[in-house]
């Protein structure tokens, strides 16, 4: 059984917040498998550097600024990395961090 603390159900609840918007998951599932999402760049390998914001925003169609925001929102919950590479943001699906927040949900709720 685990007790959780407040900072615990915090990280919980935030991770939830993240995954409550259709175009954040939209893109995490576009970022579980790049390669049959996206072409490939010219700076950046698909699945080792993750994908460029640019391809992210023109593949959704949302303002890059808006992309941005979404971005930031999926990272401070610990579910998507960055990388600069030259002029550019990167970003790549941390493996395991959806499952790890779901299973932290299962175990908070107890089913």
């Amino acid at each position: 059984m685990n007790d959780y603390m407040n900072a615990e159900i915090e990280s919980i609840a935030g991770s939830l917040k993240a995954l409550a918007n259709e175009n954040r998951l939209q893109i995490l599932h576009w970022l579980a498998d790049p390669e049959r999402f996206f072409p490939p760049q010219v700076d950046g390998d698909l699945v080792q550097d993750g994908i460029c914001v640019g391809f992210i925003t023109e593949k959704i169609g949302l303002k890059q600024p808006t992309v941005t925001n979404h971005m930031k929102i999926l990272q401070d919950a610990g579910l998507v990395r960055s990388k600069r590479i030259k002029n550019w943001v990167f970003y790549q699906l941390i493996q395991g961090a959806v499952a790890s927040c779901l299973e932290d949900v299962r175990q908070l709720a107890k089913v």
